[in-house]
């Protein structure tokens, strides 16, 4: 009788089985799905800064002329009700360059009108700054002639590296250039999606399936209301920032109140660091020129000032259009410094809204949990519940 040769039976396993998916521990691999998620998702957020970097004068280019679109585009809508659209685009354009040159020149002139008493009073300040170095009651003393000696040292670093500081100056002359083209681009922009932006909107969804038109719609919608509600929000809120602190350095009797008040409106647009910078810069004219009280006086008002914006003015202008965390908006100024300056400080605030808000409105979130569970979820480590330690027998 031939030996019968035994047949092997289609997907029989053979060997070890230590490499099976059921040996491998469910926090392993549900830690592993979500690493690679993760992963994915940074790689595809990499490419989005690394593109946007290669073109980022047309990204600024673009995010100034939509944040002139949202801080003109009430007057224009206003304008339009007994105009012609184009007409009142271009009445809007001519009232708001019409508001910042003026702006401008009051600034310029009051600097050149008070330029000379400052100088004096300034000069005056500073040799009462000596005095009290030298004289104070301070536990050091720094003497007329090491402040001597550090200038010295200072104006011969700047001779030594004249050519260093020539170098620099004529590579940024293309800088220059850029912000010129990038405000004319800006401009440009702000022009058509004032006059025609809900044209241009509803030529764009009709590119798209009909599928997910609604989607991008309600996503659209969610961020421009928190964008323009964001910008104006801002705008104001500057302005508002800006009279009281004239209103302060002129009772106390600063010098160029004007202009300072102006940098306190700048240094409202750059969240938590552009008002004490401001601030900082405030009180050193106010104490050169003034004296250490005044200065005092100048700091604890702009601080009252920053108080009254943060509990009063941001809840009652902003409302429910830009609803971010202090801690949230703390580590969005920081990454957007970190990685583009100033710049990145300005509009990572608006971006980070702008992205919260279409999240927010497309997801859906699940029933939100009890207090109370939250509070009993502090407990010492247990033996793991026998139905997550047994194995599935699926």
């Amino acid at each position: 009788m031939a030996e019968q040769i035994p047949r092997r039976v289609a997907g029989q396993r053979h060997g070890p089985t230590g490499g099976s998916e059921e040996n491998v521990p469910r926090w392993l691999r549900t830690s592993a799905g979500t690493t690679w998620r993760l992963l994915v998702l940074l790689v595809g957020v990499g490419v989005v800064f690394y593109a946007t970097s290669q073109v980022k004068l047309l990204f600024i280019a673009v995010f100034i002329g939509l944040v002139l679109t949202a801080v003109l585009r009430p007057l224009v809508d206003f304008y339009a009700k007994v105009m012609p659209r184009a007409l009142a685009t271009a009445l809007g354009l001519l009232s708001g360059f019409l508001v910042f040159s003026g702006l401008i020149f009051y600034v310029a002139y009051s600097v050149a009108n008070q330029w000379s008493a400052l100088s004096k009073q300034f000069g005056e300040g500073i040799d009462q700054i000596v005095d009290f170095l030298e004289d104070g009651p301070l536990p050091f003393t720094i003497t007329n002639d090491q402040i001597g000696e550090w200038i010295d040292t200072g104006r011969q670093w700047i001779q030594d590296h004249a050519g260093d500081i020539a170098g620099q100056a004529a590579s940024q002359a293309g800088s220059v250039v850029e912000v010129f083209t990038a405000m004319a681009l800006a401009l440009f922009c702000a022009i058509f999606f004032l006059a025609k932006g809900k044209d241009m909107w509803t030529w764009f969804l009709n590119q798209l399936p009909s599928r997910v038109r609604r989607t991008w719609l309600t996503a659209g919608g969610a961020g421009w209301y928190t964008f323009s509600g964001y910008t104006r929000g801002t705008v104001i809120i500057a302005v508002t920032d800006g009279i009281l602190a004239a209103v302060l350095l002129t009772i106390v009797g600063v010098p160029l109140a004007a202009p300072l008040a102006v940098l306190v409106m700048i240094g409202a647009f750059i969240p938590l660091i552009g008002a004490p910078a401001a601030m900082v810069v405030a009180m050193i004219v106010a104490l050169a020129a003034n004296g250490p009280i005044q200065a005092a006086i100048v700091g604890l008002g702009i601080a009252a000032i920053g108080q009254f914006e943060g509990h009063v003015l941001q809840p009652l202008v902003m409302g429910k259009q830009v609803s971010l965390h202090p801690v949230v908006v703390a580590l969005a100024v920081t990454a957007g410094t970190l990685s583009a300056g100033i710049l990145g400080a300005v509009i990572a605030v608006p971006l980070v809204s702008v992205v919260w808000a279409v999240y927010s409105r497309l997801h859906t979130p699940d029933p939100p949990m009890a207090d109370e569970e939250v509070e009993g979820s502090a407990a010492p480590v247990t033996e793991r519940d026998d139905q997550e330690s047994e194995p599935d027998p699926a």
